[in-house]
């Protein structure tokens, strides 16, 4: 393990100089612009977006230092080598399934939070710990929008998620988060779980965003990160019927003639990539969907044949 205790250190393995490091952290506000995006609820989503200095700093501090950090083996999101069905896949076939929504998750992780758990002091001199979490910060919450800011966000949450875990575990209870969304699966009753988590969860400062508490059963549709898990894993229905049918129309009249009928704005090379991406999706949960399969095949021969000039829609 490394440890730095000089800031020459710290910034040789950055590539960043220590000058730079310390100005652009004396001057945080003017290296982020705000961005609002509509959710589905009707509610705003704030974006702090860093500027091109900011951004490329926080990547590096990302990419090497904060990616050797141990993550639990339950957070399913922001990890490197795990896809995004991880999530789901232990709660297959589970007779309960119970996903809870941890209320403001990003704005109620503290300063101090992102000093102890990003940045802990076996690892960094004290001046570099508040250095690096200052460049990791805006203001009063972890700004969403930092490439940094998923990674730190499971780091704070590990100890949770390793005694959360071990709980269930000990129960027969399944459990995943995938960022602020848990999932819990088994035999069990789901208020008292809501409550026992409530409950940790306000020890370290975080709330449980009640409207979002979900119970499902053996008869409903039980879904984990978008998936649905009943009896095996799949996407819904309403998902794979919408891209079949953008899929036949696009291979049937042509993709130019398509996105023309629909008024859709997208390039057709755009629009290829696009379907190939949720066709890709389709086959990393369905590996064997020949349907998927042969669909895939044609749209890089679409691509190859835009890209050669054979083909101009």
């Amino acid at each position: 393990m490394i440890v730095y205790r000089e800031l020459s250190t710290l910034a040789g393995d950055l590539g960043v100089s220590g000058r730079t490091l310390y100005a652009v952290s004396n001057s945080l506000p003017k290296h982020y612009r705000t961005v609002e995006l509509p959710k589905g609820d009707g509610a705003v989503r704030r974006l702090s977006i860093p500027d091109r200095e900011l951004m490329e700093i926080q990547r590096r501090i990302l990419n090497r230092l904060l990616v050797y950090m141990p993550v639990s083996p339950y957070a399913a999101a922001y990890r490197r080598g795990v896809d995004h069905a991880a999530g789901a896949r232990p709660h297959i076939g589970r007779p309960v399934l119970l996903r809870l929504d941890i209320r403001h998750f990003f704005d109620s992780i503290l300063y101090s939070d992102v000093k102890e758990y990003a940045f802990p002091a076996h690892i960094y001199a004290e001046p570099l710990r508040v250095l690096l979490s200052i460049l990791c910060y805006r203001g009063d919450t972890l700004p969403q929008g930092a490439p940094t800011s998923p990674v730190v966000s499971n780091l704070v949450l590990r100890d949770f998620d390793l005694e959360t875990g071990a709980w269930c575990s000990a129960r027969g209870i399944s459990y995943t988060r995938y960022c602020d969304d848990m999932a819990f699966s088994g035999a069990f009753d789901p208020v008292e779980v809501s409550r026992l988590i409530a409950g940790k969860l306000r020890e370290r400062g975080f709330l449980l965003n009640g409207e979002k508490t979900r119970a499902m059963f053996a008869g409903q549709r039980q879904t984990v990160t978008g998936l649905v898990v009943n009896e095996r894993l799949n996407l819904p229905r309403e998902y794979r019927r919408a891209l079949r049918q953008e899929l036949y129309f696009c291979r049937r009249f042509g993709v130019s003639a398509h996105l023309a009928r629909t008024g859709a704005a997208p390039e057709p090379e755009a629009c290829l990539r696009s379907l190939l991406g949720r066709v890709s999706y389709v086959l990393q949960i369905s590996p064997e969907n020949r349907e998927m399969l042969g669909y895939r095949e044609w749209l890089l021969r679409e691509l190859a044949l835009l890209h050669s000039g054979e083909r101009d829609s």
